[in-house]
């Protein structure tokens, strides 16, 4: 399989995080004007001091993936280069799940919003159900609006086998104090709600995640909890394949509203989604009205957000 190259800009931050990620993965010698080259999967990482990082390999693309979004939070943007996008197709397009099979799948909500949770979702699909959710375009799911979501699930709940995991605010803000990162936080997530799902004992022919992390640094990220699920189809975009996958993925995304519902009331104000400027104006008038340790309980601290809230 043909090697990639993905070179990322990275600023002090995540410089920062990807040190204390790496630490432990890190190969007794380096290039020159290297902080470290570290082994992720397949592919090699190479951290250089003027913040260019460097992803080679054959699953360079997701290795690198993390890590272009942790960019985004700390600095607005990620400016990258790669040679990966044609390889990637190829990757995407020998990966092809039937429509028709018996699978158990997971996705989660949350992770790119300042307010409010992250909801990891496991759910499980028969054969027999393809059809029913068919019909309530459960396939498009990423077409769907918030308005729809709220009357297509219910449905889907009372017919389809789920668990689901809800992260809150003052946890989440908990493990990052302990340098547990945004992936690893998602791959032990995932794990707790596929094992759930997967006790449930119904016979599947798949377990499939929505691949965020290549499939080594996934089962690092959960090699300390007890009950370990470990066979694992890995499929990006996989909602769009799998129906076991775009439930869960729907599941998720109502349970979140009805939790940024409740935070809503709480506070006195309607909390926006996402992590853009309205985010920010929102912030600081709940600093103001209640005081910087609000935030804790209903925003992801490590966002960038927090610091522009503070300084409005």
């Amino acid at each position: 399989m043909k090697q990639t190259t993905i070179t990322l800009k990275v600023g002090e931050e995540t410089k920062k995080e990807m040190i204390d990620f790496f630490h432990d993965l890190k190969r007794e010698k380096t290039p020159p004007y290297a902080i470290f080259q570290a082994k992720d999967g397949d592919s090699v990482v190479t951290l250089y001091e003027s913040g260019k990082a460097v992803f080679q390999g054959t699953d360079a693309d997701l290795s690198s993936m993390f890590w272009i979004e942790t960019e985004k939070i700390h600095s607005g943007k990620a400016i990258t280069t790669n040679s990966s996008d044609v390889e990637k197709k190829k990757k995407d397009e020998k990966k092809i799940l039937p429509l028709r099979i018996d699978s158990i799948g997971s996705d989660e909500v949350g992770t790119g919003d300042y307010f409010g949770p992250i909801v990891v979702t496991a759910s499980y699909v028969s054969r027999e159900n393809v059809d029913f959710l068919l019909d309530l375009k459960v396939k498009d799911s990423k077409k769907l609006t918030d308005a729809q979501i709220k009357q297509i699930v219910p449905e889907i709940i009372k017919k389809i086998p789920y668990r689901t995991f809800i992260l809150k605010n003052k946890d989440y803000n908990s493990y990052r104090k302990q340098n547990i990162n945004m992936n690893q936080m998602k791959a032990i997530l995932h794990n707790k709600v596929l094992y759930e799902v997967k006790k449930m004992g119904y016979s599947y022919q798949y377990i499939v995640v929505d691949q965020f992390e290549v499939p080594a640094s996934y089962y690092r990220h959960i090699r300390n909890t007890n009950q370990q699920v470990k066979d694992i189809f890995f499929l990006t975009k996989a909602e769009d394949q799998c129906l076991s996958v775009a439930c869960s993925s729907l599941i998720s995304r109502y349970i979140f509203l009805k939790e940024m519902d409740k935070l809503s009331k709480e506070v006195g104000v309607l909390l926006p989604k996402g992590a853009g400027e309205m985010v920010n104006t929102v912030g600081a008038e709940l600093v103001k009205k209640y005081g910087e340790e609000r935030l804790e309980s209903i925003a992801k601290l490590n966002f960038k957000n927090t610091e522009k809230i503070l300084e409005k």
